[in-house]
């Protein structure tokens, strides 16, 4: 069938990109001289509603000159159904308020390619012929393997060529087709407005045009230059928002296909339990209760073991689901701890050297010779994804037909999983992607789709809704992986860095990942595990960076900022300790050691000068750090009330490069200085007997609002091209208010959470 087709090209994709750049091969030597796929016109035209003529594969314009706009990325309160129209808008010369959203088909030309091209583990500094040609051949692959998913902060990334290349070549289009309507010179006439205008009065609407467009070829696009923008860089409203505020928007939970039936789960009370038995009579009678199923056998490798409960409203069926007697055969990892978890990386870090993603200079040799020697061991957390929608999906399988509703982050993979579990065609799946409710990471996986779509094979042909608890949420989730990193450092007769050793341990995200959602095995280097370790931007001449992969028996998967998460705490953190030890201040500390690097420190000096003196009883920490291609600096604001650490003001600077909407740039950085300080001061999920110990927010907290400090943004001007903005606000400001509470109190917290006690 096509869609085993389809699968199997992208699972041969992905294993040889597995296998490494250098070691790919002829065959994919000789795949990669070809020309890239191109990204304007999908494999089918444009399916678009009656009257509207689609220009190529990504916008079509309708009879009352509403551009409509095939949209592949997840809206998750990230703002990027309002900054990628500002694209297309900007190009094809219409108002932001006239681009109206459809979703996107299944079609190659959507896939990320920015993601997959940016999961290379090369140093931001290298600007070398073997990484350049690595980003391309991987960029070629991702356009072939045309994966459809939202995340790493790539959105505006990614759609800033493609989707500007869509806007101006349908804006050619058109003029062309007013200049031959006219029997004019095309260089004479000029788009405004959805309108094209003639210097002697003449003008047409696109609608009018539209038709006679769609049949000319616009050859290369030519993009506006960054002086002509109009809309780009300009502080537009969310597009969202109105409908958030009335209550009209549709998130995941709000499916209400007809005829639809509530599912609800009992899920294993350890990891690794399976079903034994169950006493299905016990609920079938109750009322509303209409099925009670197990899973595990349909599910397979895509899930963990349970069952399912299925009636005609969701209480009825959380209540039988809770009341079910389930007993369970405990797996084998009915005894892990998160102590046990701990004294495996030490024993790792103890005894392997791991892989060296960066290395310079001489760590040992003339460095050793240096007159002080710094040591410090860092660690780091399970954390839970937390959204405040809980996981849920709405599955309908029917004559062979699948239909979904659902807020995913990766629609591509949602459509190939839920083929298998019901054993159609990929092309036999249809989607209809709602608004998350936060994602952060955990909508990337399926689990909760595979689970709805092996329940709705039982209920003939009714939709079900299935919805997890908050308990479910917080015990069954792919988890931030917990770190453990150790760091050695030298400091010269001037205090300044001669030698930086820094090996850390975690679970591998990537080839879990791959496991679980490709059938792929897990091999080679995972970038996102040294992350925010190998690739700072500090000029030290002697250093090494390796990571330790530790087989994880707990599931993990990817948290808001990944790596970066914990890697710039460890980081940032003994930068500090490091300026301390050599008696100098930690911002001055790190000005020296940015020589090269103007562009971080002028993030820094903003951030600082922005922050000014902190006032008497408090104390101010700063970090800087780089992800996902964007420069963050923060300078944290914080008191000891009563042995409680409290954050009154974060100050942050960020280096994005072009910012394509002000507003949603300031509103990501807000978001993810509480996104992290939540997990700085309280996000811990730990395990006891195979059980997390965690279940709801009063055990698993996050900030509240009496708690939340106020964030001040500052975007620093740049020509540069769009970088990430969704993450990389959160690494800083775990480290930044570790630094503020050391010069506080003279003690140096070296876990999170941060903890006085």
């Amino acid at each position: 069938m096509a869609g085993e087709k389809n699968t199997s090209r992208r699972r041969f994709l992905l294993g040889g990109l597995g296998l490494g750049v250098a070691g790919v091969g002829a065959l994919v030597l000789g795949w990669g001289v070809l020309p890239p796929r191109q990204r304007l016109n999908g494999s089918a035209p444009l399916a678009v509603p009656g009257g509207a003529v689609a220009l190529n594969g990504w916008l079509a314009i309708q009879a009352d000159g509403t551009v409509l706009l095939a949209m592949p990325r997840s809206e998750m309160g990230q703002g990027v159904h309002t900054a990628l129209p500002m694209l297309v808008a900007e190009e094809l010369d219409v108002p932001l308020s006239s681009v109206k959203l459809i979703q996107a088909p299944m079609d190659k030309i959507f896939g990320n390619v920015a993601m997959l091209k940016d999961s290379l583990p090369f140093h931001p500094d290298d600007q070398g012929r073997v990484k350049a040609l690595a980003q391309w051949t991987v960029a070629k692959a991702a356009r072939e393997l045309g994966v459809v998913v939202t995340g790493g902060s790539s959105s505006v990334k990614d759609g800033w060529g493609p989707m500007r290349e869509a806007g101006a070549c349908a804006r050619a289009m058109l003029l062309q087709a007013a200049a031959a309507q006219w029997q004019v010179p095309a260089a004479q006439c000029r788009t405004e407005n959805g309108e094209v205008k003639h210097p002697d009065g003449r003008r047409a609407t696109y609608a009018s045009l539209a038709q006679r467009a769609a049949a000319i070829d616009p050859g290369a696009p030519v993009l506006k230059l960054p002086k002509d923008f109009k809309l780009i860089g300009q502080p537009a409203p969310r597009r969202d928002t109105p409908s958030k505020v009335n209550g009209s928007a549709r998130f995941g939970i709000d499916a209400r296909p007809p005829g639809m039936l509530y599912a609800a789960l009992q899920l294993p009370p350890r990891l690794g339990d399976t079903v034994a038995s169950f006493d299905a009579a016990s609920v079938l009678a109750l009322p509303g209760v209409q099925k009670v199923a197990d899973l595990t056998a349909a599910l397979g490798q895509r899930g963990v073991s349970c069952v399912a409960v299925v009636a005609d409203t969701y209480w009825r069926a959380k209540t039988a689901a809770a009341a079910l007697a389930v007993q369970w055969t405990a797996g084998p990892q009915a005894g892990l701890s998160s102590d046990a978890v701990y004294a495996d990386f030490s024993r790792l870090l103890d005894g392997d050297a791991g892989f060296a993603y960066y290395a310079s200079g001489e760590v040992e040799g003339k460095a050793a010779q240096a007159l002080r020697s710094v040591k410090a061991e860092y660690r780091a957390p399970f954390l839970a994804h937390a959204a405040m929608e809980p996981v849920n999906c709405t599955a309908q399988v029917k004559n062979g037909k699948v239909m979904l509703w659902v807020s995913t982050q990766a629609p591509g993979i949602a459509v190939d999983v839920a083929a298998k579990v019901a054993g159609v065609d990929a092309q036999d799946v249809a989607i209809d992607v709602l608004l998350l409710g936060g994602g952060f990471g955990r909508r990337l996986e399926v689990d909760m789709i595979a689970q709805a779509v092996a329940i709705a094979l039982q209920c003939h042909g009714a939709p079900v809704q299935l919805v997890w608890t908050r308990e479910q949420d917080t015990q069954h989730d792919m988890y931030r992986p917990a770190a453990l990193a150790r760091f050695a450092a030298r400091l010269d007769e001037h205090g300044r860095i001669a030698s930086w050793d820094n090996k850390s341990v975690s679970a591998s995200i990537t080839h879990q990942f791959l496991r679980r959602n490709f059938g792929l095995p897990g091999a080679g280097p995972d970038k996102t595990t040294a992350e925010g370790e190998f690739d700072m931007p500090y000029e030290i001449a002697n250093q090494r960076i390796a990571h330790v992969i530790a087989d994880s028996a707990v599931p993990v998967g990817y948290w808001r900022s990944v790596g970066h998460s914990h890697n710039a705490f460890f980081k940032e953190s003994f930068i500090d300790e490091l300026a301390h030890a050599a008696g100098q201040d930690g911002i001055a500390f790190r000005r020296a050691m940015l020589v090269q690097h103007p562009r971080h420190l002028a993030v820094l000096d903003a951030a600082v000068s922005k922050a000014g003196t902190a006032p008497p009883g408090h104390a101010h920490g700063v970090a800087l750090h780089q992800s996902f291609g964007s420069i963050v600096a923060q300078v944290a604001q914080v008191s000891v009330e009563n042995g409680e650490i409290r954050v009154q003001r974060v100050v942050c600077a960020i280096d994005c490069g072009i910012a394509v909407n002000p507003n949603i740039i300031a509103q990501q950085m807000e978001s993810a200085v509480l996104f992290g300080l939540s997990a700085a001061l309280g996000g811990e999920i730990t395990f006891k007997d195979g059980k997390v110990e965690q279940s709801n927010f009063h055990d698993y907290p996050v900030l509240r609002m009496g708690q939340t400090p106020e964030v001040e943004t500052i975007i620093i001007a740049s020509a540069e091209h769009p970088e990430g903005v969704g993450e990389p606000g959160t690494p800083p400001i775990a480290p930044a208010v570790a630094n503020a509470v050391f010069s506080l109190t003279g003690k140096r917290l070296r876990s999170l959470p941060l903890r006085l006690g």
